[in-house]
Formats: C-alpha cells, structure tokens, sequence
C-alpha cells in the first residue's frame, strides 16, 4: 500500500528541505513556433523565384530565400495538378488516391452529374450569396496537418483559412478548423458557411463594411515599374493574351473602373478545364479583383487583420494561418506566364508577402513564426507563345475528343450515349448502358484507351482497371495511379504529349492552363523561414507530400491519418 504525508507533514517537510526543494522549476514548456503560417501561391513556377528576382525587393521572396531553407526540386507526384488536389495534398502529406479529392470538379455517377470540390449542399451561405456559400471539406477523405494540431492541443489552437478561392481556404483549414474564409465578388465580401459559423465575428464584418475591393478597383491597374524595365516578360500585346471584357487589347493600363467583372468567353472556356470559376459580373463589379494583383492585395489585408483580431500566435498555443493568394491563377490563365500582368503581379505579391512578414515580427516576434511557401500547381507556357517560337506544343480541344470517342462507339457498338463525361483528361463510360448491352467493362475501357491513343497529341492512355492491377513505382504510370480514386475517377485516364493542354477555346486558345504530370506543371517552390530554420537549400528530389510530415515534425504532432510523405531531413537539421 502506497503511503502519502499528511498535507501538515508535507508542509513541514518542504519548509526544512528550504527553497531549492520549494521553487524547484517544472519541466521546460515543448518547444514550438508560436505561428505557423502556410503560404500558397496559386499558379506558381518554381523558375518565378528567379526570372523576376532581379525586380524583387528584399522583404518579400528574397527575405524567404535569404534566410530560410529552399527546396530546389519539389514536384507534385500525382495527375491532375489543379488547384483542390494541390491544396489538398500539401494539408493532408498525401495524393488523390488517399485524400479523394481528383480534381477541381469530377463526375459523380450516381448524381449523373458533376459536383465541385468543397460544394455542400448541406451548409447555408454566412455574410454572402447562396451558391457562394455552401462550401464546406465534406468531400476530403483525411484530415489535414491543421486538423492535427487542432487535435493535439485538445482544440485550443486556433486554425483558419483565408483566400479568396473557397476551395484554397477550405481545404487547408481542414475538417476541425477554427474558421475559414473565402471571397464572395456578389458582395465584396469575405464570408463563410454554417459548417464553421452561425455568425460572422464582428471583426469580419468591420473589414467588409470598409469596401476594400471597390477601393482597389477605384484606380486603373497601371505597371508597378516603367513598362520597359519588364525586361523579363513578352511586349504588352500578344495574340495569345486575353484581354478583359470591354477592351481592345490586352495591354496597360487596364481602366479597373470602367471595365466589366466577366472575363472573354475564350478565357472563361480555358477555365473550365480545370474546373475554375471564371468571375461573374456583378454591378459593382466587385468580382474583377480576382483577375488582377489586387486581389492579393486584399487577401493580405484580411489575412493581417485575421492575425490582429484573433490574436493569432499571441494567446500561448501553437495557431496556423493556412493563407492562399489565388489572383496569380487567374491573371496567369488569362494572359499566360511571359506576360507583363504576369511579372506586375509576382512584383506586387512580392510586397504583399513582405507586409505579412513584416507584420509577424512585429506582433508574434522575430523567429517565433515558422512560416512555408508553396505552390497548388505551376502552369505551361501559352500555346500561342511555344508555336511564335517553333516549340513544341499546343491545344486540344477536350470536347471534340469527347465527341470523337462517342462517335467510335456508336458506329462500333450502336446507338447511345457511351460517354457521360470528359473531365480531368479522363473517360467516364455509362456503365448502365454496357451492362445493358451486356458489353464487358474491361474489355470497353481497353478499347477507349485504344481509341485515345489514335487522336493527336495523346501520348498514353490507360484503363481504371489496369491501375487498380498494377502498381507504378515512377513514370506516368505512378502520376496517374497516385491521382486514381476509383469511386470518383473515370474509366479511362488519357496523358497529353508535352506542351499539350486542355483549351476548352479551341482552337483559338488564349492564355494557358495546368493539369499535366510534366515538369513545367510539377515543379513548384519549396521554402520554409522563420522558427528553428537554418539558412540552406537542398536539390535534393523532394515530393508535395512531404510538406505535412515535416511541418508534424516540427510541431510535434501526428501526422495526418492519410499522410504518406516522409519529413524532409535537411530543413529538421536532422
């Protein structure tokens, strides 16, 4: 039997013992960052770090490169490489094959319908429009790094979401987050949905009622330098640049006041092909921010205030900050990767990104924030461009592949509507019918993969039924397994030759688009700064997945229940 002093004795005994034994410190606290931030940056090459460095100021990337740790050869190790999967993969240390989400939108089979990444029908809009609103992570399979820290502080960190793409908020933020916001262009606003909140704290509804976006669109977008220090880009005014509704030309200055929200109709088509939402014009036309470098500007503003407001990285637990700037995205599908925009916006983000940072020295302190910058997806260079300079590459039109296929099948098999879907270079075959006609799935799919690789620029195809056999240790054959989820996957997964896009335009394609396993859409920058990183770089082969792990790592923390990265070594100082 265990005996214990009386608490009278105990008294007596700490008073003769004296004050080494009466202020002997406990344990040291753990040690951890008292912020992270994740930054990723919609649309980012990884070559972006150095074509425009010479233009860089030294807040911004050259701050995150100079003193922190950069990884030279990141690559996403899935197909496709679009914004939801991105965003998933970087949270959740694993592919579409675990997390689910393959892509921006897919095909729903027993719906006989689409859906989008984060739509929940289930939640109701909080501070904007219904179809704005009804977003949640409903569709992500495992939980997220931010999910985890959640978990291991028994919820009393603080996570929370901010971009102005819901899905680039949502995602990151996880299943258990604290708060996400995203933008809402019917309202100029930064709202949410009841998966998170009844309410929007007041502090939200403050910086809304200021009118930040109607004030960045009060002023034309002029270049932030004289145009012809934009040494690093093509001349303002390319064929293959789409130039905003109600212009001419794609050239500067863009006249923000005057022009319409809506993107033209070959830009929007290039959108959908990766499943991105092109702005729908409202009559404050409040939803063309999202098309220019504003639009980071406005999602650092609110990503400053939602670390003030909340006290984020002040209040003693670990918080995270899970920060997306998406206008990247839409500037670079709209006018391509060489374009002036293009520069004019990595130029601004550089001092947005310098404003953040400058922002957590000041409030959680010099080295206490362990921040990390990636990127979704990289993008291709425009058609236009690789064929004005005898390179290799193009458009496809994704719709006359559809219906070409459908044709086949049709002169070889009958009447009937074979094809449901083309989406996310992929083949969905109407399983009903062929069971129907007692057709075998198998052999169907074999013969659409034969019939893929007899239309222009497709370089491979390959059946669901083969990547459920087999297994893929590199080539294309791993992107495509590792991006297979078979309940929301198609029946045949198609690989365009390099420098081949999807252009829902075509053939008059304008701007670019990503999506591909090749390296110009793979490869992103990797930088980790601030809390417990020593200054380096590593070119060493390192994959997207392996973001989470390592930040686990840091935090001492499980890493999240799909997570099959593995924690980068040399960054850990181990």
């Amino acid at each position: 039997m265990k005996r214990t002093l009386a608490p009278a004795l105990l008294a007596a005994a700490v008073l003769l013992a004296g004050p080494a034994f009466a202020h002997r410190p406990g344990p040291a606290p753990l040690p951890r960052p008292k912020l992270v931030v994740g930054i990723v940056v919609d649309q980012m090459r990884y070559d972006y770090l150095y074509r425009y460095w010479d233009k860089f100021g030294s807040g911004g990337f050259r701050r995150l490169l100079g003193q922190g740790f950069s990884y030279a050869s990141c690559h996403y190790n899935y197909v496709p490489t679009y914004t939801g999967p991105g965003h998933s993969s970087i949270y959740t240390g694993t592919t579409p094959a675990n997390h689910g989400i393959v892509g921006n939108n897919w095909y729903v089979r027993e719906d006989g319908k689409s859906t989008y990444v984060t739509e929940d029908k289930t939640v109701q809009a909080v501070g904007g429009s219904a179809v704005a609103g009804q977003q949640s992570p409903r569709h992500l399979l495992t939980t997220t790094i931010t999910d985890e820290l959640r978990l291991a502080t028994n919820f009393q960190s603080k996570t929370i979401g901010v971009c102005i793409k819901d899905r680039g908020s949502i995602l990151p933020a996880g299943h258990a987050a604290s708060a996400a916001y995203w933008y809402d262009g019917a309202n100029g606003a930064f709202i949410s949905s009841t998966f998170y909140t009844q309410a929007l704290p007041e502090w939200v509804n403050k910086f809304n009622a200021a009118g930040h976006a109607a004030e960045y669109l009060s002023k034309p977008w002029n270049t932030l330098l004289p145009l012809a220090q934009y040494t690093e880009s093509t001349p303002d005014d390319e064929p293959w640049e789409g130039a905003f509704k109600g212009e001419d030309k794609p050239v500067f200055p863009h006249d923000l006041p005057r022009l319409s929200a809506g993107l033209p109709a070959v830009v929007s088509a290039t959108l959908k092909a990766t499943g991105e939402t092109a702005p729908k014009a409202t009559p404050q036309n409040l939803d063309l921010i999202r098309s220019t470098p504003f639009g980071n500007s406005l999602t650092a503003d609110f990503a400053i205030e939602t670390i003030r407001a909340e006290q984020m990285g002040q209040r003693g637990p670990t918080d995270f900050l899970a920060l997306s700037f998406s206008s990247t995205d839409y500037v670079g599908h709209q006018f391509g990767t060489t374009a002036v925009e293009t520069e004019d916006t990595y130029l601004r983000l550089d001092q947005d990104i310098a404003r953040v940072l400058d922002y957590l020295d000041k409030t959680v302190g010099k080295g206490q924030a362990l921040v990390f910058l990636t990127a979704d997806h990289a993008a291709d260079q425009s058609p236009g461009f690789l064929q004005a300079h005898r390179l290799p590459g193009g458009g496809v039109g994704p719709n006359v592949m559809r219906d070409s296929l459908q044709r086949a099948l049709v002169r070889r098999h009958g009447p009937g509507a074979w094809v449901l879907d083309y989406e996310n270079q992929q083949v969905y075959l109407n399983r009903p019918l062929l069971a129907q006609k007692g057709l075998d799935l198998a052999k169907v799919q074999a013969e659409m993969a034969d019939l893929l690789l007899r239309l222009p620029h497709v370089a491979q195809a390959i059946t669901a039924t083969d990547l459920q056999r087999g297994h893929w240790s590199e080539g294309t054959g791993m992107f495509q397994e590792n991006g297979f989820y078979a309940p929301r996957s198609g029946d045949v997964l198609a690989v365009l030759e390099p420098g081949w896009l999807e252009a829902y335009g075509f053939p008059a394609v304008k701007g670019t688009t990503h999506g591909a396993s090749w390296a110009y859409d793979t490869h992103v920058p990797l930088l980790f700064w601030g809390w417990g990183v020593k200054h380096g770089e590593s070119a060493a082969p390192v994959k997207i997945v392996d973001v989470a792990p390592t930040v686990a790592q840091w935090l001492h923390i499980q890493e999240p229940s799909g997570c099959t990265g593995t924690p980068l070594r040399e960054v850990l100082g181990r």
